[in-house]
């Protein structure tokens, strides 16, 4: 079936800024890959050409912290206030979510209050883990006590595990080990009851939500032993609350296993432009995902056009008005 106005959820921005900081703690592209050739007037070109009307923005994956936090001050605050400026620049083609220089949570609080109160981004994004730990200690609940009183939406980006001491494998770790971080993620923060402690916060979990919804036979151990820490007490209900992108996930068979899991008005368009490496080409990868977005038969017409773009503007009431100002 043709899809209607597509709001994509999952892109990122690679300024020129952000290389030359990134390449100043010696790091000079994502993970295995250099960085992707991106401009804005390539996004927009890009977006027109698959019927995107909007994309919400992240600098995300490897984030800002590399063991010198005033350097992940910093650099979180220069990221921020140029996603503003993205944003101001054209408010009805961008929403933006705000990087925070975690693993230190006092300044990653006061960064998450400067984004949404002064930049008046749209969110927050989160890296699945940060220094020594997953999100979800309850280390981090001074954070998530401000975000949830903003009743923030959170959008969780996974990167690279940096695990020492674990048998070699040969394949690059894109491949696999950024949705199993995005997996241990989010079962570190059932585990430990962030969802069910911090329910005014709207969590968007990236890629279908890693492996969780194969894994969810397997996390239903908790009803038994964590049910204080589950909203409901189930684990079936707590997933139920979260959002989630089909970025990457554009196959039957993932699509099939989200669907099981998750509330269908909580399940948002995504393309991961231009991190997306399936055929060494973001552009067309892009198009390909479209394409089988628009092939997969799962859904009925209500929940399509939910995906395609009515759940993206509830959660994003900034940029509907917008979108809607420029169409009337």
């Amino acid at each position: 079936m043709p899809h209607g106005p597509l709001i994509d959820t999952h892109q990122h921005p690679i300024p020129e800024y952000y290389k030359r900081g990134l390449a100043s703690v010696g790091i000079m592209g994502s993970g295995e890959n250099p960085w992707a050739e991106w401009s804005v007037e390539q996004q927009l070109e890009l977006m027109d050409r698959n019927g995107i009307v909007a994309a919400v923005n992240s600098i995300a994956s490897p984030g800002c912290y590399f063991g010198d936090i005033g350097f992940a001050v910093r650099f979180a605050r220069e990221c921020n206030e140029d996603s503003a400026r993205m944003v101001g620049e054209r408010p009805h083609k961008f929403a933006a979510y705000a990087l925070l220089p975690l693993p230190n949570v006092t300044a990653a609080a006061r960064e998450a209050e400067y984004a949404l109160d002064t930049l008046k981004l749209d969110g927050i994004c989160l890296l699945t883990h940060a220094g020594p730990r997953h999100l979800g200690q309850p280390e981090e609940d001074e954070l998530y006590a401000e975000l949830d009183r903003r009743k923030a939406v959170v959008f969780l980006h996974p990167q690279r595990n940096q695990a020492t001491n674990v048998p070699v494998y040969s394949y690059p770790a894109g491949m696999t080990e950024l949705v199993l971080d995005t997996t241990r993620a989010i079962h570190n923060m059932l585990w430990n009851g962030t969802f069910a402690k911090f329910q005014n916060i709207r969590w968007i979990m990236p890629h279908g939500g890693g492996t969780i919804p194969f894994l969810t036979y397997r996390l239903r151990q908790m009803d038994r032993k964590r049910a204080d820490k589950l909203i409901g007490g189930t684990i079936e209900n707590t997933l139920r609350t979260l959002y989630y992108d089909v970025a990457e996930i554009c196959a039957p068979a993932p699509l099939d296993a989200l669907m099981a899991v998750a509330d269908p008005s909580r399940i948002l368009f995504g393309s991961d432009f231009p991190f997306s490496r399936h055929n060494n080409d973001p552009v067309r990868d892009v198009s390909d995902h479209v394409a089988a977005f628009e092939a997969y038969d799962g859904w009925n017409a209500t929940t399509r056009r939910g995906i395609e773009r009515d759940n993206a503007l509830k959660l994003f009431p900034r940029l509907a008005q917008e979108i809607a100002r420029r169409a009337g």
